[in-house]
């Protein structure tokens, strides 16, 4: 267990990583980590990002958050199998009401799951104008089963606390690591989060317009190759979508990070530059205690940074 997060609650939103392999929770202020705290938990409980036994995890979370001195409202994330994310282009709308009627309506054709059965949100990712002139918006559609929600939903509510929202841990990630401000000029990188789930975000400077989770754990026994061809199929995709960036590096962060003949393995396989991020991108990580390791904090800082999905 790292260092209690109560005394400092006050100071900006608790992200909770529910990574599967272990609980992370991490507050960020003024760019740096002021609190963190870490536990192991039991195999089973979450399983390819999806929560298997919400009443078990939530004694666990509950445990975790008494120890740890959780303030009770916290930002989740998710990653898994049951969320599908897409770009989209529009018109602009800056009219708020009429742009979610707008994305609603695109989602009902770009989103392969009845809308009744998801939860759906959205993100603007840029504006460009048409060749005649137009003004075009991209947005990044997000859908997530409603039941795979509502279970992770009833784990947090069985630990004690409230979820003040929902966000996707790749857009976590990106948050917490990528650089801000240069998505004019620079190609695409993919960051892979090499944790309890191998999650996949591919961004252009801050902004996310792919996801998806990866099957290839990474410490198996063949993961090297395995990751590889999941990354290259991730990225084959990618490029068949409108006004895609050619891909220029693959940054990993998470534990698996600290393998390093993983991360050689996989400069081999793909055959393009492949280094490891610092744990917590720019942000200040002297506030962990000593001894943690500072790869666990990497997406629960990023649910604190920013607002949620």
């Amino acid at each position: 267990m790292a260092f209690s997060l109560r005394k400092s609650s006050e100071r900006g939103p608790v992200g909770l990583d529910i990574d599967g392999r272990y609980l992370a929770a991490a507050q960020v202020d003024n760019g740096r980590v002021v609190r963190g705290a870490s536990l192991d938990l039991p195999a089973g409980l979450v399983r390819d990002g999806e929560v298997t036994d919400p009443e078990a995890l939530g004694g666990h979370i509950k445990q975790f958050a008494s120890g740890a001195g959780l303030p009770k409202s916290v930002r989740i994330g998710v990653a898994n199998q049951q969320i599908v994310v897409r770009v989209v282009e529009l018109p602009r709308i800056d009219d708020e009401k009429q742009r979610d009627q707008a994305v609603r309506f695109q989602a009902s054709e770009a989103i392969a799951m009845p809308l009744d059965e998801a939860v759906l949100d959205h993100q603007i990712a840029g504006y460009a104008d048409a060749p005649d002139g137009t003004p075009r918006m991209q947005v990044v559609l997000v859908a997530a089963r409603r039941k795979m929600v509502e279970t992770l939903l009833e784990a947090v509510r069985a630990a004690g606390l409230k979820a003040e929202g929902i966000d996707l841990d790749a857009f976590a990630l990106v948050r917490a690591l990528a650089v801000n401000g240069q998505e004019d000029e620079h190609d695409a990188t993919v960051f892979c989060h090499l944790g309890g789930v191998t999650n996949l975000a591919i961004a252009v400077g801050s902004a996310c317009f792919f996801t998806r989770p990866l099957s290839a754990v990474w410490d198996d026994e063949d993961a090297g190759s395995r990751l590889a061809d999941e990354i290259r199929l991730s990225i084959d995709y990618y490029m068949t979508q409108p006004q895609a960036r050619p891909v220029g590096d693959v940054v990993l962060s998470g534990p698996g990070s600290a393998d390093q003949l993983l991360v050689e393995g996989l400069g081999v396989h793909l055959g393009i530059p492949v280094e490891v991020a610092a744990p917590l991108g720019r942000i200040d990580s002297s506030g962990l205690t000593p001894g943690e390791d500072p790869h666990r904090y990497t997406v629960a800082a990023g649910l604190s940074l920013g607002a949620v999905a």
